[in-house]
């Protein structure tokens, strides 16, 4: 079993960064496929990215793609979301989220993931 938490969100003004932090215990997260999604009020949830376990393949939605970089820090047992050029639509509630063996087509789905953090609200000012 691992335990998530996230941290790292915050106010930033549009076209700033910010780096958000998932940081585990009770298991070793480079042992986990590790994604981050997103849900903004009175819409969906929303896939950003993954990380994948074994290989460290990474993949992001198009709509962050070039803007976002996801990483690990085994030494810190932590991944890493890196967003840049932030815009107003980015604002929502950010979630990492962990599962093991996952296969290529569910790495989008977050009903795949086992274990999930709290979320950190992102809020980007135009």
């Amino acid at each position: 079993q691992v335990e998530l938490v996230e941290s790292g969100g915050g106010l930033v003004q549009a076209g700033g960064s910010l780096r958000l932090s998932c940081a585990a215990s009770g298991s070793t997260l480079r042992s986990y496929t590790v994604g981050w999604f997103r849900q903004a009020p009175g819409k969906e949830r929303e896939f950003i990215s993954v990380i994948r376990e074994s290989t460290n393949n990474r993949y992001y939605a198009d709509s962050v793609k070039g803007r976002f970089t996801i990483s690990r820090d085994n030494a810190k047992n932590t991944v890493y979301l890196q967003m840049s050029s932030l815009q107003s639509e980015d604002t929502a509630v950010y979630y990492c989220a962990a599962a093991r063996g996952m296969i290529l087509s569910s790495l989008r789905q977050g009903d795949k993931y086992s274990y999930w953090g709290q979320g950190t609200q992102v809020t980007v000012s135009s």
